[in-house]
Parts: structure tokens; sequence; C-alpha cells
């Protein structure tokens, strides 16, 4: 892949006016008239796919995308979605579990709820379960048997101790799977992906029936950080609904749960519910769930503050490449993916770094680099090391000492 100023693609996101969307009805609350603010053209539709060549990556189906502001219960999505398009499949490879800063919020979070929520000796159903680093780790800790529900689920990867208690069904979740006897629902970094929001939710109230006793527990992005930060890379096409935890606690409350725990974690990342089914709607009583006014100021200012940050990474990647340096991501997942394709600087850089062994020799959706190992870099000498999570800053840094590269390293 020939790096050249000439090649660099125009940028594919532009801000919008906020006008009504009469057509868009909410799929938190069912409200019509979602206000639409920002728009991205020509994304990938996958950015977790591991795809064997450059071609492959660069021919990758793309779609578009338009966020919508819900006035009435603060839900965002992307209001022209397309479901038809994905492919969850055991090609994804969205494993965090390669990570130590990751592991170990991972195995804490686990321990946490465990204690918290008396989840012992007890059988989980997980909803998309990806390859079920979790769902072991909290079986681990409470000696817990597992159930993972996840088309892109790998059997193979269960390690040998677990295969007596922890089974996947490659399936997508449904009422098909209303006769598991799940103790406890867990559901980590998988609601943001669903459009129907409302219906999902009332489904897993549906299967649950008449038992009191059922703990839920959510873990997802929270879309305060982003819409605060203009963090423009954290926004792609597989992520069509985004939460900030009042209009979570809405979607639940409203949908039969009653809230037990609500709060943001990982560096204010993540957004984590607890939740036991009730007999109907319940009534907000936590103060974290009062931020609809707030929400709606976040999504003005984002407007602003998302112009900015497109033109400063745009203009960072490009002025280094003019000036003969060499630039790379460390982090091939779907942060990458958007922060190449959004800006449209693919080809100015020719390689993202990750640690996931399985995801190395493999190709980015969109731009078609390739996925490389950290060690690449002792030879290959960049310039500048863009990580695409700033918490993981520490661990990249003893990495690329560990190989001795002096790059700069900066994060999103």
């Amino acid at each position: 892949m020939t790096t050249t100023i000439a090649s660099i693609q125009p940028l594919a996101a532009r801000v919008l006016n906020g006008a009504t969307d009469v057509d868009a009805a909410c799929p938190n609350c069912g409200g019509r008239g979602m206000s639409a603010f920002y728009a991205v053209n020509g994304i990938p539709v996958h950015s977790t796919l591991m795809l064997d060549s450059a071609a492959e990556g660069v021919q990758y189906p793309r779609g578009d995308f338009r966020l919508g502001f819900c006035p009435a219960c603060g839900f965002i999505a992307n209001t022209i979605f397309d479901p038809r398009v994905h492919e969850y499949s055991p090609r994804c490879e969205e494993s965090q579990a390669f990570s130590p800063t990751f592991n170990a919020f991972a195995r804490s979070l686990a321990q946490r709820w465990v204690e918290r929520y008396g989840v012992r000796n007890k059988t989980i159903v997980e909803i998309g379960c990806g390859k079920g680093d979790f769902l072991m780790l909290i079986c681990a800790a409470g000696d817990n048997r597992g159930i993972g529900i996840d088309p892109s689920s790998q059997p193979q990867r269960i390690p040998s101790e677990f295969r007596d208690r922890v089974r996947f069904i490659q399936e997508l979740y449904g009422d098909q799977h209303a006769h598991l006897p799940a103790d406890a629902v867990l559901c980590r970094h998988t609601l943001e992906h669903i459009a129907p929001t409302g219906q999902f939710l009332r489904t897993i109230r549906r299967v649950i029936g008449d038992r009191k006793d059922v703990v839920v527990l959510f873990e997802l992005p929270d879309v305060t950080r982003v819409v605060r930060e203009g963090a423009f890379w954290d926004i792609y096409y597989e992520h069509c609904s985004y939460f900030t935890l009042g209009s979570l606690a809405r979607l639940f409350r409203a949908s039969g749960f009653d809230i037990v725990e609500l709060e943001r974690d990982y560096g204010d990342q993540y957004a984590l519910i607890a939740a036991r089914p009730a007999d109907g709607p319940t009534q907000p009583r936590l103060r974290a769930e009062d931020d609809l006014e707030q929400t709606a100021r976040d999504v003005q200012h984002f407007r602003r503050v998302v112009a900015e940050q497109l033109a400063r990474w745009r203009g960072e990647v490009l002025d280094r490449v003019q000036r003969g340096q060499r630039v790379v991501l460390w982090g091939a997942l779907s942060k990458a993916v958007s922060f190449l394709t959004t800006l449209g600087v693919g080809s100015a850089i020719q390689y993202v770094v990750d640690i996931n062994t399985y995801r190395h020799g493999k190709f980015m959706p969109g731009g078609g680099q390739e996925i490389v190992p950290p060690k690449f870099l002792a030879e290959y000498r960049p310039d500048l090391v863009i990580a695409m999570n700033p918490i993981y800053l520490k661990e990249i840094r003893r990495d690329l000492d560990a190989h001795g590269v002096s790059a700069e390293l900066v994060a999103v």
C-alpha cells in the first residue's frame, strides 16, 4: 500500500442542523420527531470481521449513518440503520481479553457482581457472549454454570476446565430461549448493536416470566463522554444505539424492571446497570436517571466540538505524512475503523497494531490496513503511534519500550 496525499479521501462526516426527522420513531419510547445532528456516509457496515486481504477490506460493503436524538427520553440512534447488512459470525474477533488492563477490570467486575447480587452456584445466560471471556470469569468467581448465546461464539475456544459448565448457542437471542433456566441474565456490549431496543428489553422481560429473583446485568458504552468530547471514532455502523445512564434507565423501567444499580466505570466509558423484574413499569428514584436536559445540551455541544476534532485529527495525520513520517494506530477494532474511514485518511496509515493474536495477518474493513503485532514496529519504526483508547496508554508504552520503539505516543 503506497501512501500519497493525492489518494486521501474527503471527510465522510458532516454536522446536521437538527431538523426533525418526522419519520423516525424512537426505538426506546416510540415517540416521533427525533432530531438529526450528525451523519457519516460510506462507512464499513462491520468493523470486527477478520478479513483475509487488503482488497477484501477495501471492497467491504458500506452504509450510511444518521444520528438522531429523542427529546422525550434522551435516546440517540442511527435513524437509517439497516439490520439486514449484519454479518455476526465466527469471523468476528471482538475479544479484548488479551489486554492486562481490560482483564483486571473484567475480573473485578465479575467478582463485584457475584458478591453484590449473590450470583453463586447459579445458571447464567449471557446474551451476546462473544468468545465467552467474561462468562467464564463470572462462572469461576461464583462457581456458576454458563450458557452463552451469540452467533460469533466459537465452542472450540472454551478452555478444557470450563467445558463441563459452559456451553455456547450460536444464535441470536429471542423467545426460543425461554426454556433456558436462567438465575441471572448477563448482556455486555450487545445492546448498542440492537436497533429495536424496546422490543429487545421486552423480550428479555417476557422470557424471564414470573420469576422475581432473577438479576439482569448489563454493560455497554456510555454516550455521554462521546458527545462531550466529540469522539467521532466511537460512532460506527454496528453501534446503532447510544445510551446515557438516564436513557438506559428509562428503557429498563418502561420494560418492567426495577433498577438496583446504575453507574459508570472503566474511565467513565461504560454504563453498568443491574435490575430485577417488576410487575410493570417502575418509577425513577436514582439521581443518575435525571439527565434529560443535560443530554440535550451535550448534543448541542457535540455539533460544535466534533467539527474541531475532525479537523484536528485529519490535519495531524496528513501533516505527518507530508513530512514523510510514519503513523500507525494501536487497537484494531471498531474505533480504528471509524477513525480511518470517517477522516478519509485510510491510505495515509498502512498498519494497525493489535495484541490479539487472532487478528494478526488480517486486514481492516474499509481501508485494508494490515493488522500487525507490536513486535512489527521494531522493524517498521513509526514516528507516531495513535492509541485508540487512552485507558491503555501505560500498557502500550510498556510494549513499545519492550521492543525498543521510541515513537511519540498519543491517544484520541
